[in-house]
Formats: C-alpha cells, structure tokens, sequence
C-alpha cells in the first residue's frame, strides 16, 4: 500500500484504532501482566518478605533503581529481573547461614516497574504506566498521537539492558505503510522519543 500525500489522516485512523486496543494498558498497576508466579520485578516495585517467626528480619522493601534490595542479614541482593518465587529462594539460602530451615515468603505488594515514557513530538509527553504488552504504536496513542512538527520516520526507543543502553531507530511511517513485519513491542522503563523537523 502507497501512502497518500495525506498520511497524518491515515495515522490519525492508525492510532485512534490503536489507543482503542490499548485502553487497558494504562489501568490498574497493581496487578501483574500475568500471573503474580510468573511477574518478573522491576525498580520501584514494592515487596513484602516475611520471615516466620522471625519478626526482625520481615520487612516491606522498594526495589532500588539499580535492581536491588537490602535485607537483614541476607545483605544486599539482585531483585529486578527475578520471580517472587526466585526471590525468596535466594533469601532463603542467605538466611540458611543465620537460621535453621528458615521459612521466607515474598509477595509483590505495589508493582511500579511496569511503565514507559513518550517524549518529543507527541501530544501529551508522560510516563505511562501499563499492564499489556505495548507496542511503539500503542505508545504514541496512548500520547494522543503526533504532533504537527512529528517525523513519524524518526522514532527512537531508548532501552537499558545489561550490556548498556541502545538506541533502536523505528521508521514509523514505512511500519503502517507496509503493514508487514512483527509489530515493536516494547519493555517497561523503555522511553519512546519522536523527532521534530
């Protein structure tokens, strides 16, 4: 499919189509995307760790911005990236040194992690909180869609990761012209940046 010379109307239909299939992304934070088994934590996240029987060592803690948490006694420890369950099984091997069979459970108290931010040329710039998987699409709708100094061809997602930050160049007018390919999903903590002329 060609783009017409109005290709700001044909996004305008584009996004409004996709801020409809992404109403619930920005709803109750909450609740994890799946299973609260299978949510992997994030920074700012809030956990509950309960030692039984030991009251001293039961706290509620905020997943630090580097991905850690301090404890009594088990010290400091990598939580983003990790299942509750994986979580309390490390602190649980830490506290075998102090304790004998120590019984630790963790529960995902407040999930805060799971949120983007659009910036540059879109009408509403934020931080948005989302509870779906997000495409870059989804994204731009959720911040009211371009505005008139975007360049759609100019899109960049910026993504931390272990090997350190990427720029990911996304040409959003050839994407919806093509209508062809895997749509870009995106990560929590990633931030979408459109370009101006």
């Amino acid at each position: 499919m060609k783009l017409t010379t109005n290709w700001k109307a044909a996004f305008g239909a584009i996004l409004l189509v996709a801020s409809f299939a992404s109403i619930g992304a920005a709803g109750d934070t909450n609740k994890p995307a799946s299973s609260e088994r299978d949510y992997r934590l994030g920074p700012e996240d809030v956990i509950d760790v309960f030692v039984w029987k030991e009251p001293d060592l039961s706290t509620s803690v905020v997943i630090r911005p580097d991905g850690k948490i301090s404890l009594p006694l088990a010290n400091e420890l990598q939580a983003s990236g990790k299942t509750a369950v994986e979580l309390q099984q490390e602190i649980t091997e830490r506290l075998r040194i102090y304790l004998t069979q120590p019984v630790v459970n963790v529960m995902v108290k407040q999930i805060n992690s799971q949120k983007i931010s659009v910036l540059g040329e879109v009408r509403k710039p934020d931080v948005y909180r989302i509870k779906n998987r997000v495409t870059v699409l989804d994204a731009i709708a959720m911040a009211g869609g371009f505005t008139d100094l975007a360049r759609p061809n100019r899109v960049i997602v910026l993504r931390n990761t272990a090997s350190g930050p990427q720029h990911i160049k996304i040409n959003v007018k050839q994407t919806v012209a093509d209508n062809a390919g895997s749509p870009f999903y995106l990560q929590p903590q990633d931030t979408v940046y459109v370009e101006g002329r």
